[in-house]
Formats: C-alpha cells, sequence, structure tokens
C-alpha cells in the first residue's frame, strides 16, 4: 500500500526513484490469479495515479507561470529521472497483466486499448518522450512571452483579441497587424523547435519499426475504432457540405459590414457594427455565471461545479507569464480536476468554462470506476463531454435564467457560436490534413518552409471564404501557431467528430431534454469500459464521417443561425 504520508504535490521533494520502485518490484513478482486480480490493480491503480497527479501538478505550475525558474526545474527534474524509469516499471505491469489472460467485468474493452498502447512501448522511446515533454514547455514559453503594446498597455496576443471584436474596422486591422508582427518575430525560434519535435517523433517511430511517426501516433492515441481513410472522408465531406455553408455565413457578414471580402480582422468582429459582447466584468462574475448555467442545465454538473470552486480547482484569469490556451487536466490520486484558462472578458470565455467544465465532470463520474484503466483516454469522446455543454447551456444565457445577456444578446451568442462552428470546421480540416500530409513526408515536413508551402495550399483549398491578399506571410505560417501541432500532434479532428457530437445530443435536448441529459451522464460513466462507437451510442449519437450524416446536421445549424438572428437583431 502507499505510504500514507505521500502527498502527490510535494512526494518528490524528498523522494526518488529509489524510494518508490521497491513498489512497483513488489507488484511485478506478485504470484498473480483470478482471486487476486482486483486487489493487485487496486494497488496499481494508487500508484499510478500517485505518479499521474505528481507529474500534472509540475505541469501545472509551469503554466500558471512560465517565468518560475524553480517549477521548471522541478518538472524537469521529474521528466528526465522518475518519468522514464515509471513508464517502464507500469509497462511491467501491463505486460504481466495481458500475459495472465485474466479479467474483470468492465475490462474488456481497456485490456483491449492496453493492447495497443503495449505494442508501441520501446525503451529507446522513454528519453524521446521526455524530450517531447521538454520541448512543449519550451513552446509554451516562446508563446507565453508574446506581448504588444497597445494605447500604453502591455497586452498579451490573447487579450489583444478582445481588440479584434471591436467596431471600429481600422483599429481592428493596427491591432491585428501588431500582433501578427510580433508573432513573426519568433518564426525562427519556433521553426527550429518544429524541427526538434518532428526528429524526435519520426525516431520514435522508427525506433518501433513502423511505416511513420502517423502509424505510431494512431496506437499511442488508442484510435482503433477507426481510420486514416475516415479522416480523408471526412476532409472531402467538410468540403462538399460545410464550405458552401461557411461560404453564405461570409457573404452574410460581407453584405452586412458593406466590405468587398472578408479579410483577417473581420473574422471575429460583429457584422452590424455592434459593440462586443462583455458577459462579465471580472472572474468572480464569470465564475458565478457558468455555475448558475450549469445548475440550471442538472444539479448534478452544478454541484461538481460547485465542488471545484470550493476546492480552488479553477485558474481563469489571464496574465502575463501564464502559458497560453485552456486545459482541464486530472488530479487522479485526490479525484478531482483542475481548470485553467486565460479569460480577458469576452464570450469565448464563457464558452470555454462551461467546455472545461464538461471535460471535468467527465472526470469526476469515471473516478467512481475503480481501475485507471477504466478512465477515458478516447479523445473523441472526452470533447464530446465538454463542448455538449456549450450547447445545452445555450438556453440560460440570459440573465433571467441565471446568465450573462439580455434575450436578444443571448440569441446573438448562440447564433455567432453556431455561425463560428460553420466556419470552424474547414480550418480544422486544414490543422487535420497538413498534419496528415506532414507525417506522409518527413523529409519534406522537416523543412519549415516546406511547411509553409503545404500549409498555404490547405489553406486556399478549405478557407476560400477568407481574404488574405497581401498577407503571405502571416498566412502561410499559421501552423506555427496552431498549439496542437507542435505539442499534441493529430489531436484536432476529435473537435470536429465531437461538435457533430455534441449537436446530435443538443438536438436530441429539443425533443426530450430528460433523456437527452440522462444518456450524457450515463456516457461520461462508462470511462473506457466501452469503444468510442459504443460510447457515442450511450449519448443517443453517432460518429459521422460521410456526406450523408452531415448533411442534415449541417442543415439544422443553418436553420438555426437563421431563427436565431432573427431574435437578436428584434
Amino acid at each position: 500500500m502507499i505510504h500514507q504520508n505521500l502527498h502527490p504535490e510535494t512526494v518528490f521533494d524528498s523522494w526518488n526513484w529509489r524510494d518508490i520502485s521497491p513498489y512497483f518490484d513488489r507488484l511485478a513478482k506478485q504470484p498473480l490469479n483470478q482471486h487476486n486480480l482486483a486487489d493487485w490493480l487496486l494497488e496499481w491503480t494508487n500508484w499510478h495515479n500517485l505518479l499521474e497527479e505528481a507529474q500534472n501538478h509540475c505541469y501545472v505550475a509551469t503554466t500558471r507561470n512560465t517565468e518560475d525558474r524553480s517549477a521548471r526545474e522541478k518538472y524537469q527534474r521529474y521528466l528526465e529521472e522518475i518519468f522514464p524509469e515509471s513508464e517502464q516499471a507500469d509497462q511491467r505491469l501491463k505486460e504481466r497483466l495481458l500475459e495472465s489472460g485474466y479479467t474483470l467485468p468492465g475490462l474488456e474493452v481497456p485490456l483491449r486499448n492496453l493492447g495497443a498502447e503495449a505494442s508501441i512501448y520501446c525503451q529507446e522511446n522513454l528519453s524521446l518522450l521526455s524530450r517531447e515533454k521538454a520541448l512543449i514547455t519550451q513552446y509554451d514559453e516562446v508563446l507565453s512571452t508574446q506581448t504588444v503594446k497597445w494605447k500604453g498597455e502591455e497586452l498579451t496576443i490573447q487579450q489583444m483579441q478582445t481588440v479584434l471584436q471591436s467596431p471600429d474596422r481600422n483599429e481592428r486591422e493596427a491591432a491585428w497587424r501588431l500582433a501578427s508582427e510580433r508573432q513573426l518575430e519568433d518564426r525562427q525560434q519556433i521553426n527550429e523547435l518544429w524541427t526538434e519535435f518532428f526528429t524526435v517523433r519520426e525516431k520514435m517511430a522508427l525506433n518501433k519499426g513502423m511505416a511513420d511517426y502517423r502509424a505510431y501516433r494512431w496506437l499511442q492515441l488508442v484510435r482503433l475504432d477507426y481510420s486514416v481513410e475516415d479522416c480523408l472522408h471526412f476532409h472531402a465531406a467538410v468540403e462538399k457540405v460545410v464550405l458552401p455553408a461557411a461560404q453564405r455565413v461570409c457573404d452574410r457578414r460581407r453584405r452586412a459590414m458593406g466590405v468587398p471580402s472578408l479579410r483577417p480582422w473581420d473574422i471575429q468582429a460583429d457584422p452590424l457594427g455592434r459593440p462586443p459582447l462583455q458577459p462579465f466584468q471580472n472572474i468572480d462574475e464569470l465564475r458565478d455565471g457558468c455555475g448558475r448555467m450549469l445548475q440550471q442545465v442538472h444539479p448534478q454538473l452544478g454541484e461538481y461545479f460547485s465542488l471545484l470552486v470550493e476546492r480552488e480547482l479553477l485558474d481563469l484569469d489571464n496574465r502575463k507569464g501564464k502559458a497560453p490556451g485552456g486545459y482541464c487536466i486530472e488530479f487522479p490520486y485526490s479525484k478531482i480536476p483542475f481548470i485553467f484558462m486565460n479569460a480577458v472578458g469576452i464570450h469565448e470565455d464563457v464558452l470555454t468554462l462551461v467546455h472545461e467544465s464538461g471535460h471535468a465532470f467527465h472526470a469526476l463520474e469515471q473516478f467512481k470506476l475503480p481501475y485507471h484503466l477504466q478512465y477515458a483516454r478516447n479523445l473523441e469522446f472526452m470533447e464530446v463531454a465538454s463542448t455538449t455543454m456549450e450547447y445545452l447551456c445555450s438556453p440560460y444565457l440570459t440573465r433571467e435564467n441565471g446568465g450573462f445577456y439580455t434575450t436578444q444578446e443571448a440569441a446573438r451568442a448562440v447564433a455567432e457560436r453556431l455561425e463560428n462552428f460553420l466556419l470552424f470546421l474547414p480550418y480544422l480540416t486544414v490543422v487535420d490534413a497538413f498534419q496528415h500530409w506532414a507525417y506522409e513526408h518527413p523529409d519534406l515536413a522537416v523543412n519549415p518552409a516546406e511547411c509553409d508551402i503545404a500549409w498555404a495550399a490547405l489553406w486556399n483549398k478549405y478557407m476560400i471564404h477568407e481574404d488574405w491578399n497581401g498577407l503571405e506571410e502571416e498566412m502561410k505560417t499559421g501552423w506555427q501557431r496552431k498549439l496542437h501541432i507542435h505539442e499534441d500532434p493529430f489531436y484536432y479532428i476529435e473537435y470536429g467528430l465531437a461538435e457533430l457530437g455534441a449537436l446530435q445530443i443538443w438536438m436530441n435536448s429539443l425533443e426530450n431534454p430528460d433523456r437527452a441529459i440522462r444518456d450524457y451522464l450515463k456516457a461520461l460513466s462508462l470511462g473506457s469500459t466501452a469503444n468510442v462507437i459504443q460510447l457515442y451510442q450511450a449519448a443517443g449519437t453517432k460518429l459521422i464521417w460521410e456526406v450523408e450524416s452531415l448533411s442534415p446536421v449541417i442543415a439544422f445549424v443553418e436553420e438555426k443561425i437563421n431563427q436565431l438572428n432573427g431574435t437578436a437583431v428584434g
């Protein structure tokens, strides 16, 4: 059993691997049979969760303050001294379980997934995995230091997003150009990081004798229920069904704005010249408003969110030195999640908080399962858990229902969310298709200049509704600024699949709200005890790849947009 004085946040301040390895050694040597399997799995789960939580605390500290040298050094020490050893120890236990042939109810799919993970294990890759994590920290540091002087203030690139919602087109253009100029200053540094990222990942695949990194990553992500070909079918379906819908959105916006074409600084602005939605003035208002909305969706979700508030498991404000982006990370030993984001006072912040709360609810539901092998690792459904909250909260955005807006403002917010979804799917396709190109053509992709060319070609294919004339350098380097490409390769199509899953749950809720939320919570509680297809089915939805399934969902979205726009303009 675990030493009672150990705490995940501080355990490796005093302990090193020599202190903890005897416990894993004992598990590896312990006779295993059907009668003691449950106890053996519970002890392994405790140690696995302790180590994962310790690592996650280290990572969180580096993102909350990228300038904290001691936090960075502690995380680096963990990656160098603990991570490779713990991975080897975990691998021995995985092999032991798989070789034993023993199982328990609820382990059928986890054991299948475990076999996939075990198949790509390679001791030579442990140092490469550690190096990959260190490179991610370096990439975060580069982006977190990107600030500009705007009207006498030093603002982060994230904070500049509020200016891009200004009704003043000249102001938006000036802000966009200033931010882009600052981002291009780091072009060479990011290029160098990319080359090392790419080299490290290709070597991982080579060490396992695999055709390419994509094949390696497919198993690392445990993508056992769909194929590369499915993704390519999805790209084609987006081109046929979504691009015309996105063009219709942009044509309406262009006509309303009275401009010949939509430039990149026009995309976030309101086409009717209305000022940006300002849902809150401070972080307390954001937190409390989202809490009220989630309570309205379902009392259990409100209770879960209150737990996050009470336990101080939210870091919501944007500040200098804080890593970009947002995430929900798990502390599995303590059985609690933690939410990190960069709120700057825009509607997107409301969406981000309820989105990450969905991830937190998923974690809290699955922590009721006894073994860590049953926790969800399928990103395709994990993103359904989060994205669904954005849609199920939409009826409660008005102040009278606990939210932030008037009836007209709420309708505008949801209409914009749906329009942005239609504009997002083509961008998502660029990101996903770029990564397929990169790892299919490693000899080219290791060269950042070739990446610029490939990204530009995809952009010109899928993003025809935006006018980037004269902005070629900014456009072709867009891949540098997409965090997932660098930090989490191939993790992006999940957002599109999840959007479509979440929209189906929303559509179900309009017919039978009680059943829709019941199915949603049931699916969350399954963790990884069901495969991806079964999880979608449990939630009352299905995975969508082809034109035939995509078309009715896009038609629903366009119909909703028209209804909401009518309400928004009164």
